[in-house]
């Protein structure tokens, strides 16, 4: 087993270290040794019902919700985590090509940071767009308690919104009294997962927030939730969806109960109302009852800005696959037999349901198990995704990003992403250019699911 003092050893990843070159890299010689900010996760109280503080709560904050962070595509960015929790952690920056090194999965990247531990995370974002970060170490417990932030990577040249709203859908499971219970039930996990009790946007229910009236907003919604698939839309405006998990979509289109799932995101458009003070709430639809996940109030005099000067973003330098030459690669996403895992380095949640190509994978580290491909750098592949199971997945795969090609079970336009929902029964077939070196997981982000068996990597060299 891969231990801590063999991975240091081996020279792999540490803050410090050469951190490679190409596209994703830099010299470590080319990083300040100040970093742009610092984060420091650590357990406070939280006021999430209103009436009573929440205790064991996770943040990147001293109070309240982690920051919204903000980079510049192109340009240098330079996080320090220092670990203020009383057990491991690190950042995984979700949707972000970067490189292998600062991808934040303990044992295949990098060592676990522990309490009073830093670590520098140095990269060049090289696309613009709505992206997120999360710890991957004991991840359903520390995401479940809090521990989820958005980063923008802003575009080189401004896109002309009169607003930008930024929001982080997530569930909580907290009883009457505002305390947590349990984070979930094995017979949830085995089925869809374990939905909260509370349903807040930015770990508030409902919030309002006030922007300009006759303004064009620019809104960001970040799927955190462990669980909870979310179906838009908005009433008091149409809103147009302009760009899905960071990508610009090829062509604006209506919002109309677009599905968005754990680690995805969404970024639309929409016109306030000339008239101060009508709002406009964006709704959820997906259970039976939906309910308002945020409410935009007009204020002041009206811009009166015309939707129709809503001009495309720009795209983002992702290599187009090669698909007459591609190589096939098929991915199954299975049940299995209910068996207890084996300890993993970020810990387990006591059993295993699910897999990839008939293997549990229940650790975070490559050892034993080989990735469950390997991919030549700079070939184009195409990966079927195939679910043979009766409940939807958001699949993410880290360090690379895909476009969508074709599905037995509904018309696919040729979006770029990093997670793609695959629905029940669904061979959905993806394409990319391997263009990224290392280790990379590819895994459900239903957490429960990732966390007892659905979850792999990949290794591209």
């Amino acid at each position: 087993m891969l231990n801590r003092r063999h991975f240091l050893k081996t020279g792999l990843a540490t803050g410090s270290a050469v951190l490679g070159g190409g596209t994703f890299g830099l010299l470590a010689s080319q990083a300040s040794a100040t970093p742009d900010l610092v984060l420091k996760p650590r357990i406070i109280d939280q006021n999430i019902l209103g009436h009573n503080p929440t205790k064991n709560v996770f943040s990147y904050n001293a109070s309240g919700p982690a920051p919204i962070l903000r980079a510049k595509q192109g340009e240098l960015f330079h996080v320090r985590l220092e670990n203020k929790l009383p057990e491991p952690t690190t950042i995984h920056w979700h949707g972000l090509r970067l490189s292998n090194a600062m991808d934040g999965v303990p044992f295949v990247t990098q060592p676990y940071i522990y309490e009073n531990e830093t670590f520098d995370y140095i990269f060049t974002p090289p696309d613009a767009g709505t992206y997120w970060y999360h710890p991957h170490c004991n991840t359903l417990e520390q995401m479940s308690y809090g521990l989820t932030g958005v980063l923008i990577v802003d575009e080189k040249e401004a896109p002309d919104f009169d607003a930008d709203v930024t929001l982080n859908l997530r569930d909580w499971r907290l009883g009457s009294d505002g305390q947590f219970i349990n984070l979930y039930k094995a017979r949830k996990s085995a089925r869809a997962g374990t939905f909260g009790t509370v349903k807040t946007t930015n770990w508030e229910e409902n919030p309002v927030y006030d922007v300009p009236s006759g303004g064009i907003i620019r809104l960001r919604a970040v799927v955190s939730d462990v669980t909870r698939i979310f179906k838009l839309k908005t009433e008091g405006a149409d809103a147009t969806v302009i760009a899905l998990d960071g990508y610009p979509v090829p062509k604006h289109f209506p919002l109309n109960h677009q599905a968005v799932g754990p680690g995805q995101r969404i970024d639309i458009a929409l016109r306030m109302p000339d008239e101060e003070g009508k709002e406009v709430k964006l709704i959820n639809a997906s259970s039976s009852k939906a309910w308002t996940v945020a409410t935009l109030r007009s204020q002041g005099a009206s811009l009166k800005r015309d939707i129709r000067d809503l001009r495309p973003l720009p795209r983002n330098p992702v290599p187009v696959p090669d698909l007459k030459n591609a190589e096939h690669i098929p991915f199954e996403f299975t049940a299995t037999a209910e068996s207890a895992p084996k300890n993993g380095f970020c810990g387990t949640i006591g059993f295993s349901f699910w897999a990839i190509n008939r293997k549990a994978w229940l650790g975070v580290s490559p050892d034993p198990m080989a990735p469950l491909a390997e991919l030549k750098l700079g070939k184009s592949y195409v990966f079927s995704f195939r679910n043979r199971t009766p409940h939807t997945h958001p699949i993410h795969l880290h360090g690379l990003s895909f476009t969508l090609l074709n599905s037995n079970k509904r018309q696919i336009d040729p979006f770029v992403t990093d997670t793609a929902l695959v629905l029940p029964d669904e061979r959905m077939d993806v394409a990319f250019v391997a263009d990224n070196p290392g280790d990379w997981l590819l895994h459900c982000h239903i957490i429960e699911h990732q966390k007892t068996g659905m979850s792999s990597f990949i290794r591209i060299t």
